[in-house]
C-alpha cells in the first residue's frame, strides 16, 4: 500500500538512500529534481491515443460543443501532444492506474456513464 508521500506525488528515493547510507549500503538511486519553470498549463476535455511500433502519441484537445444534441459535428480544437516511447506509456499506464485507484479510494467511483 502506497504511503502518503507517494499518494502525494513526493519523490521518496532520498529518504531510501538515506536509509541505506544509514546501514552502510550503496544506493544508485538518485534524486529527482522536477524542473518546472518551462512548463505551461492547459485544459483538456478530449484525449485520443494514436500507436505506432516506436512511439504512443497522446493528442489533448477541447470540445468547444456547447449542445451536442443539436450541433451538425463536436468540433474538438487540438491544443497538444505528447509523444511517448512504449517503455514511459506503460509506465504512466501503471502511475495512472494506481492514482486513480487512490482518487476512486477517497473520492468514490468516477462513472463514464
Amino acid at each position: 500500500m502506497p504511503t502518503k508521500a507517494q499518494q502525494d506525488g513526493e519523490n521518496t528515493a532520498p529518504k531510501t538512500a538515506e536509509r541505506k547510507a544509514a546501514n552502510g549500503q550503496r544506493s544508485n538511486i538518485k534524486p529527482v529534481r522536477w524542473d518546472d519553470c518551462g512548463m505551461t498549463t492547459s485544459f483538456a476535455n478530449v484525449v485520443n491515443v494514436i500507436h505506432t511500433r516506436e512511439e504512443f502519441m497522446l493528442v489533448f484537445g477541447l470540445n468547444k460543443s456547447v449542445n451536442l444534441s443539436e450541433a451538425e459535428e463536436m468540433v474538438v480544437e487540438i491544443n497538444q501532444q505528447v509523444m511517448l516511447t512504449p517503455h514511459a506509456a506503460k509506465r504512466l499506464l501503471l502511475l495512472l492506474q494506481n492514482r486513480i485507484g487512490n482518487y476512486e479510494a477517497r473520492f468514490g467511483e468516477i462513472s463514464l456513464g
